[in-house]
This record gives C-alpha cells, structure tokens and sequence, in this order.
C-alpha cells in the first residue's frame, strides 16, 4: 500500500553513498548530454556543409533543415534503446545498465569525429552518420531512467526532488561544456579551419570523459529498490508486458508532461545560436555566449525546480514552469531579434525560468508515478516517446517554420501550444502520488524464505525515512 511519512521532518545529513550516487548519475547525464549536445551545436554550425553537401548547392535553407533532421533521426531509436534498457534495468540493475548506455554513446560520438566528409566518400558519408546518431539515440534511450532512478530511490522520502535534480542538471552542465568548447574552438581557429578539421574536436575528446564517468559509476552501489526486487521470488520475468498492458495511461501521460520542455530546451541548446548566426547575422562567439548565459540559468533553475517541488508540489512546480513558457514563448522573439547580445541572452534566461521547474521535479514525478517491477521500463519508455513528440524534430520544425512564413514568432507559438498540452497533461497526474512507498509492494511477505531480504529492505526504508 502506498502510504506516506508521518515522522517529523528533520534536517537530512546526506550519508558518504548517497553523494556517491548524485555524483555518479550527475557525472554520467553531463557526459551522455554532452555527447548529444555536440552534435546538435555541429548540425547548426557545419554539419550541413559537411554531410549534406549537394542539397546547399542549390538551397541552403534545405540543406539545414535535412541537418536538424539528422538530429532529430537519433530520437526515433530512443524508444527501442529505452524498452531494452528497461528491461534490463527491471531484471538485472540500474547500475550495469548506466555502464553499458555511457559506453555506448561515447563510442558513437568519437566515430562521428573520424568521419570522412561527403567531399571525400561521397553519400556514404551521411549514411554512417546516421548510423552513428543511430547508436547514439539508442543509448540516450536507457541513460536517463537509470540515472533519473539512482538518484531518487536513494533519496529521502521527502528529498526525491531535489536528488532527482541532480541528473536532471546533467543537461545543462552537459551544454556548457558543449557550448563552451565550441566557443573556445571558433575563438581561437579562424572559420575556414574549424570548418576544415576543428569541428571534429569536441567529438575525439569525448574518449576522455567516458573514461571519467565509467571510473565514477563504477564505485556506485545498486538502488535500494532493486536489492529488494532481486531477492524476491515473485520478480517478474516480463516487466516490459505488465508495463504495456496495465500502465498505458501513465506511459501517454509520462509522454505528454516532457514534450513541451525537451522542444524548448532544444531550441536553447541548438536553434538559438544557429539563428542568431544564420539568420541575424551575429557573431558566432556571441551567440555561443548566449547560450552559455542561458545553460547557467537553466543549471540554476533546474536545482530550484527539483527542490521546489519537495514543498509545493510536483505538479505545482511543473504548471508553474509550463505556464512561464506558454506566455514567454511568443514575446521572448521580439528581443532575439533585436540581435543585441544582452537582449538575446536575456530572452533566452527568462526561458529557462519556466523550462527548469519543468525539468527539476522530472525524476522524482516520473519514480512517484510506477510501480518498482516496472518502474524502469515505464520511466525510460515515457521519457523517450516524450522526446520525440517534442524534441526531436523541433529544431527542423522551428527551421521550416521560418523558412515558410518568415516570422519568427511562429515558433513561439508553436512551443507555447506544446507547452500547452504538458501543461493539461501534468496536471492529470494525481498530487497524491507524492511522496508515496517506492517500495516493493508486499515485499514483506518474502522475508521469512529470504531472511537476507530484511537487511536489505530494512536499509533501503531507513533512507527513505531520513529526513
């Protein structure tokens, strides 16, 4: 039975495990991001010219947009990656599942810096590029429900938002460094040499920090959550199914509540800085700079969200974001146009006051909303269909919208019309699930066949009782 603490609330000393575990999911979402976050700052800076060669002959406009679809490509696979890591996660542990995902994704991102060009092997060149965002997509699909988990069945009943921040601000910390080494990059090469070979960088130095995070999650220890699911007889052999046929309601919701935020954030991380270039006429660096002003909001907002919502609400914190969204959306364009630095980078500020208490309170809501047997599958698969209704496509759809009216404000109106949606859509989620068992239901019952159990359910309640 879900039930929720009565004890009074006291000042929760974090133990040496849990800053272990916030280290290791915040480390490995900062380092899977900044792997994505490369390719989507490449794919409005180079890649077109790059990889799509024959299509800026003749339309330049066409040649980025068939870009920001190759970003959006990988976002198709993050489903597939998410069922797989998901059941995996639900059978055999989160931990070996956030492994397997950083390797993954790291080894795609530095294949993409060795890439020959299309001047050198011709189609071939954007058909293993795909293939590459392909793996890359797949591995984003299992990395942060594991994560997203780590951190809040670790976490205190009455601290699962904030600790559920902290893989949350994996995203941008995961564009700062992505942005701040590109804008290290085109300050210190001329265009024609970044555009040569300095692009490329960024991508061969991922090596280096998939090493860091793998040390990192090594030392980690398994949630509590899944001790207990592992020694009880009545685990599940097919979580994946009891998620399809039971939970259809909470995986459609768990879609819905991310879309608006991951289009938004991907405009920030991506689009912003491209149309400030490309279509303003300003300086690369200074959009960079920007950008990086808007990743710091975000990282700061993103803690306030998470924590925030440990004491209004979940889903307050999220209608209070989405609503910031929906009325900043369309007059946020009025300053990116002005192409002044200050105006620009404070239009995109004001848009990361509501993207992070839509973003901050995510792990925990999502934890609240599953049962544990099936708790990893129905994180990562909602997650996942959730960025592909929103941020997948929405760089190329905000690039098309441009393109076909010429105002810009068209793509505010069409994030604050998402933002719209995720806001109808967590306020469906019952404020009655916060701070429920995250649990084994009936786990108890299996202690006198597996005395070990006790110990481990005994450890895992007493973290989630300290306050």
């Amino acid at each position: 039975m879900a039930h929720s603490s009565s004890a009074p609330a006291r000042r929760h000393e974090m133990t040496r495990e849990e800053r272990k575990v916030l280290a290791g999911t915040l480390v490995g979402t900062t380092i899977e991001w900044y792997d994505f976050f490369i390719y989507a700052q490449a794919a409005g800076f180079v890649l077109a010219a790059q990889f799509f060669n024959p299509l800026g002959q003749d339309n330049a406009g066409l040649a980025q947009v068939v870009a920001w679809a190759s970003l959006g490509i990988s976002f198709l696979f993050r489903p597939l990656g998410a069922v797989v890591a998901g059941h995996l996660g639900d059978k055999h542990g989160r931990k070996m599942v956030l492994v397997l995902t950083l390797v993954g994704m790291g080894a795609a991102t530095m294949l993409i810096g060795l890439l020959p060009t299309y001047a050198t092997i011709g189609v071939w060149a954007p058909v293993l590029l795909v293939l590459l965002r392909i793996l890359q997509g797949f591995s984003a699909g299992g990395e942060w429900g594991g994560a997203a988990l780590m951190a809040v069945e670790h976490a205190p009943r009455n601290k699962r938002g904030l600790f559920g921040a902290y893989p949350q601000i994996g995203v941008p910390l995961g564009m700062l460094l992505a942005t701040g080494f590109m804008f290290a990059l085109t300050s210190a090469l001329s265009p024609e040499q970044f555009e040569a070979w300095g692009w490329r960088i960024p991508f061969l130095s991922s090596v280096v920090l998939i090493v860091v995070g793998y040390l990192i999650r090594k030392t980690v220890d398994e949630s509590p959550v899944f001790q207990q699911m592992q020694l009880r007889k009545k685990e599940s052999s097919a979580p994946l199914g009891q998620l399809v046929r039971h939970h259809k309601k909470e995986l459609t919701l768990a879609a819905l509540i991310f879309a608006a935020n991951n289009a938004a954030g991907y405009l920030v991380i991506a689009f912003f800085a491209s149309y400030g270039a490309k279509a303003l006429g300003m300086d690369r660096s200074a959009t960079l700079i920007a950008s990086l002003i808007g990743g710091l909001g975000w990282l700061v907002f993103t803690m306030l969200g998470g924590a925030m919502s440990d004491t209004v609400g979940r889903v307050r914190t999220f209608q209070i974001g989405y609503a910031i969204i929906i009325v900043w959306a369309i007059p946020m364009w009025w300053l990116l146009d002005t192409a002044s630095l200050p105006l620009f980078a404070a239009a995109i500020v004001v848009l990361t006051i509501g993207l992070g208490p839509s973003y901050g309170p995510q792990s925990a809501l999502y934890a609240e909303m599953f049962p544990a047997r099936v708790r990893y599958s129905g994180v990562s698969i909602g997650y996942a269909f959730g960025s592909i209704i929103g941020g997948a496509f929405a760089p190329m759809i905000a690039q098309l919208l441009l393109n076909e009216t010429g105002m810009s404000w068209t793509i505010g109106a069409y994030i604050s019309a998402l933002a719209l949606v995720s806001f109808i859509a967590v306020s469906l989620v019952p404020t009655s699930l916060q701070g429920t068992d995250l649990h084994v239901a009936d786990g108890h019952q299996d202690h006198a066949a597996h005395p070990e159990a006790a110990e481990a359910a005994g450890a895992a309640e007493a973290a989630e009782k300290r306050n």
